[in-house]
């Protein structure tokens, strides 16, 4: 499969699920003239007509990207999930189309830690269950269940960008701090390792999450993790939904082995705003429930619609695919007064010198040329003259193997 050259303003962008303004308009102050916009995910069907002639896709966390939708994509280039996570895309079906991925995995870190942060100080005051019974015209003014922040542990399970920023957040409080990591990690202030997950389990007054979602991490707090946990502590989880078993949850706040939990993420969510939220969490007070919202905050969201559409866009007008999350990534410069050819084929030997070979017939001085391999796939940019790249881009295209191929002027 191969997409010919389409000049910049005719290029379709389709921009799904109330993505902020932010990314239209830099589509728009770049020359891309036809952006597609919805508030919310589409049905199935119309998704499809939607995309048959769509070349760039934003989309959130609803809309699913599978082998069959893109069985209706032919001219899709790239997929933008303006979020962090990129599990509603099926990444191995994207790289072998030669559709790169990209996301925005560090933009929402303050907003999320900043929900954390707060949700951890309401809990330790014992302050939801308070608001609950308040609202139900009960008065319960005591103190106890009710603590400060300092002198307290916080573990942090998962010591990224969100946990090393809540970590700091929390020592500006007076908390301790330890974390556990599968990698090692610097820790950041006066923050230290935990011996072992077990560990932190056992000697932390407050636990939150902030782990991917893998095999590994699913149902990392089960039954047999809550017996190792403190007697008393506070749970959160604002990562993935998968990590936190729902029923052995339930049996810690039945059993009040826990003091409270907020959770921000769930096995199964609502695909919009207008179904009915199902969760036994929600008989519980002393439980803050939040509709996956760690980074819907303004600033998160503005920040996020940039961040994406600049990676769409310099993989559009130069072909650079760094932080791609399922393509070989390729930083490159600019390619004034050269035509850029890009072609993506599938991970076989000798591909670069059928390339080459015809660069050689064709009598085409190469300027500039770059390669990387990634999996199944393979990325070949190669800067040429101007007057001399029409008459080989459709011998490239014919290559065996071939993907897709661009030209960028």
């Amino acid at each position: 499969m191969s997409i010919e050259s389409v000049t910049q303003d005719k290029l379709k962008i389709v921009l799904l699920e109330g993505i902020h303004a932010s990314a239209e308009k830099l589509f728009r102050d770049n020359g891309f003239l036809n952006v597609i916009t919805a508030n919310k995910s589409l049905p199935e069907e119309e998704l499809r007509q939607i995309l048959k002639d769509a070349h760039y896709l934003g989309i959130r966390s609803r809309t699913q990207v599978t082998p069959e939708l893109l069985e209706y994509c032919d001219n899709l280039e790239a997929i933008g999930c303006f979020c962090i996570g990129t599990n509603q895309v099926n990444l191995l079906a994207t790289q072998q189309r030669g559709i790169p991925v990209f996301n925005a995995p560090f933009a929402n870190t303050r907003s999320v830690a900043e929900l954390v942060l707060g949700e951890m100080i309401l809990l330790l005051r014992g302050i939801p269950a308070k608001n609950a019974a308040a609202h139900r015209g009960e008065w319960q003014k005591s103190a106890t269940d009710s603590y400060e922040t300092r002198g307290k542990t916080l573990g942090i399970v998962g010591y990224g960008h969100i946990g090393t920023q809540i970590g700091i957040l929390a020592e500006n409080l007076g908390m301790n701090v330890q974390y556990y990591d599968i990698e090692n990690k610097l820790a950041l202030g006066n923050a230290k390792p935990a011996d072992s997950y077990h560990a932190l389990l056992q000697t932390s007054d407050v636990v939150t999450f902030h782990v991917p979602e893998t095999p590994q991490t699913q149902n990392m707090m089960d039954s047999e993790a809550f017996s190792q946990l403190k007697q008393g502590a506070i749970l959160l989880n604002a990562s993935r939904g998968t990590v936190v078993d729902i029923e052995s949850l339930v049996n810690a706040l039945t059993n009040r082995q826990i003091l409270g939990a907020a959770i921000d993420v769930y096995p199964v969510e609502p695909k919009s705003n207008q179904e009915t939220f199902i969760s036994p969490l929600r008989e519980f007070d002393n439980v803050i429930l939040t509709p996956h919202i760690g980074g819907s905050t303004k600033e998160a969201q503005a920040n996020i619609g940039i961040e994406v559409a600049e990676k769409l866009l310099k993989y559009s007008q130069n072909g650079s695919t760094i932080s791609a999350v399922n393509f070989p990534e390729v930083g490159l410069p600019s390619h004034e007064g050269k035509h850029r050819i890009c072609h993506i084929h599938q991970n076989e030997p000798g591909i670069l010198a059928k390339i080459n070979d015809i660069f050689s017939a064709n009598r085409v001085n190469i300027s500039a040329q770059y390669l990387q391999t990634d999996g199944g796939v393979g990325y070949v940019v190669t800067d040429i003259d101007q007057t001399s790249s029409e008459q080989v881009f459709e011998a490239l295209q014919k290559i065996p193997k071939t993907i897709r191929a661009r030209i960028l002027y």
